[in-house]
């Protein structure tokens, strides 16, 4: 007597297959009566609209509610223009951590609480941790750094 071919897991995966394709027929069945009874829709229905705060709702806008003129000059597209009152070039900082070997450190400005980079090709004076100090800022690929930095004679 030989042995079936097919194992009992070979039986229960078509099982579940066949269980799987009787659901989706129905589930399909069921959406062909859903759309029977309730008709088609007419476009009206389908239609949405958008409301003043940008959200979807069913129902049209008030033709009578006046709207908002918002001129093209006062759209800003991308980042705000930097305000044009000019900054004082000249910081006051102090020396939070210089490296003599390596030749840079950082310095902490005083109005801005910030870190800025300082090499010592930019430094005037010889400068030491915690010396107060005079400098000026400029950009860099790496964001801004500390230039023109002296030691602070204005005690």
């Amino acid at each position: 007597m030989a042995k079936s071919q097919q194992s009992f897991n070979k039986k229960e995966k078509e099982k579940k297959r066949r269980k799987k394709q009787q659901a989706k027929k129905e589930r399909r069945e069921q959406r062909k009566l859903e759309k029977e009874q309730n008709g088609p829709k007419s476009f009206e229905d389908m239609l949405s609209y958008v409301d003043e705060d940008g959200n979807l709702t069913s129902t049209p806008p008030d033709p009578n509610k006046k709207k908002e003129e918002i001129k093209a000059e006062d759209i800003v597209l991308g980042i705000p223009p930097k305000d044009q009152t000019p900054e004082d070039p000249i910081r006051k900082g102090t020396v939070k951590f210089f490296n003599h070997e390596k030749g840079y450190g950082f310095i902490i400005d005083s109005a801005t609480k910030e870190n800025l980079f300082v090499h010592t090709n930019n430094t005037i004076d010889t400068i030491q941790e915690n010396d107060k100090v005079i400098f000026e800022i400029e950009g860099s690929a790496k964001g801004p750094v500390a230039v023109r930095v002296k030691i602070d004679s204005s005690k």
